[in-house]
């Protein structure tokens, strides 16, 4: 038989099952606030994705331990809250279930659930409250932070406690295996992107049928093809540095990213939302340019333009001098591997790592490998159909992470809110 089922009075939470209780956060929690004077407790503990995870304190770099007293001790099952940086709602997750004894840093906001309360249902019930983005929609407007005096008016179901413990088991069960299949997607995901890599590098710098090699004489790539040319890119590509003098309606903005190489600007707005509000004087780019980001292409910043466009005037953009021997879908695949991008580390300057910049004088001079154009041609097919194909398996893995996430997410609020019976 159906449960009987009544309105809430909670718009996020609708209808609830007859007998379940409404209260205020404030009757079921203590705020904790136990400071940790004399660095009685070490054990570091931050709060990501949901989840709270030892933090190796040497990692927090500059400070010194005496800054940890003013941590909080928090202890098994106290809740953990990050009510900071509201207006970014994106920012998602934003509560955590502690396990063991440790330190949190006093910026969170620690609370402890009374013993008629069984602390793993309220974490799941506060994490449905979290997912329906509760916290961001408090208050009026958007908030950058708030404190637990209006926290505690948060209204969560209370069921009898024998159900809570039922709902509560049941979903550590579910999620759990949900968890584990998610981290196994995860790690082929990984497989997937090692496997794509180890293809472009062995490719690039060897070809697809060569058995004959000779050595370059060059530190950052012993050996090449004997039919191979090795040349500095000086005489492969040309600094284009043309300037835009349009308004932004009228020009394609290119951006430059690490992972995904050269896209659209405008692709990007879908997901990030990021407008630019000028494009003068911005770098006239065309198609089989190559785009290079000077402080991070140490790190992989590098890549063909697929557009004609423009781009930020921080990175330089290299034309083919002659487009019969030079093809950029190849030097695409070979200026965005890690054994390339150690070169221009090597070759360029700077006074820290994230301050380092490979300038077109030294990026210039880099010799790579210059296969014949057919060579370079079949190089290129043969890893864009490489690449497509896994590309399409991460995409696959990408989706059914995304499939298991929104399930649990249903799951955990179904039954919090009693919509959903434990078998």
């Amino acid at each position: 038989m159906a449960r009987k089922m009544r309105d809430s009075g909670v718009e996020w939470i609708g209808e609830v099952p007859e007998g379940w209780e409404m209260k205020y956060l404030s009757q079921s929690v203590s705020q904790v606030k136990n400071r940790n004077d004399g660095l009685k407790e070490k054990n570091l503990l931050s709060l990501s994705y949901g989840k709270i995870k030892r933090k190796d304190i040497d990692s927090i770099g500059g400070l010194l331990p005496a800054s940890f007293e003013g941590y909080n001790i928090i202890a098994p099952n106290d809740i953990v809250l990050r009510l900071t940086d509201l207006q970014n709602d994106q920012h998602s997750l934003r509560v955590g279930l502690s396990h063991e004894n440790g330190i949190v840093t006093s910026a969170y906001t620690t609370i402890r659930p009374c013993d008629r309360i069984n602390a793993v249902y309220l974490f799941y019930s506060l994490f449905a409250f979290d997912i329906a983005k509760g916290f961001y929609g408090m208050g009026a407007g958007v908030r950058q932070g708030l404190n637990y005096d209006e926290v505690k008016q948060i209204k969560l179901l209370s069921p009898p406690l024998h159900e809570q413990r039922r709902i509560a088991d049941y979903l550590d069960e579910k999620c759990a295996a949900i968890d584990g299949a998610v981290d196994e997607l995860k790690r082929g995901i990984e497989d997937c992107k090692a496997w794509k890599k180890a293809i472009i590098e062995e490719t690039v710098f060897s070809g697809l049928r060569h058995k004959e090699f000779v050595e370059t004489g060059d530190d950052w790539l012993i050996s090449i093809p004997s039919s191979w040319g090795f040349e500095q890119i000086r005489y492969l590509f040309a600094l284009r540095d043309e300037r835009n003098d349009k308004p932004l309606s009228e020009v394609n903005l290119i951006s430059l990213y690490t992972d995904q190489g050269v896209v659209q600007h405008c692709d990007l707005e879908k997901t990030t939302g990021n407008k630019a509000s000028t494009a003068d004087g911005y770098k006239i780019v065309k198609e089989n340019d190559i785009v290079v980001n000077i402080i991070l292409c140490w790190m992989g910043a590098v890549g063909r333009s697929a557009y004609n466009g423009v781009t930020s005037p921080a990175y330089d953009v290299y034309q083919p001098i002659d487009e019969s021997r030079v093809l950029s879908r190849y030097y695409h695949y070979l200026f965005r591997t890690s054994r390339f991008n150690g070169k221009c580390y090597q070759e360029g300057r700077g006074i820290m790592m994230m301050r380092w910049r490979t300038y077109s004088s030294e990026f210039r001079a880099i010799k790579v490998p210059v296969p014949p154009m057919k060579e370079q041609q079949a190089i290129a097919d043969y890893l864009d159909e490489k690449c497509a194909a896994i590309d399409a398996l991460v995409a696959e893995k990408e989706k059914l992470i995304a499939d298991l996430e929104a399930y649990k997410k249903s799951l955990i609020f179904e039954l919090v809110t009693g919509k959903r019976e434990v078998a």
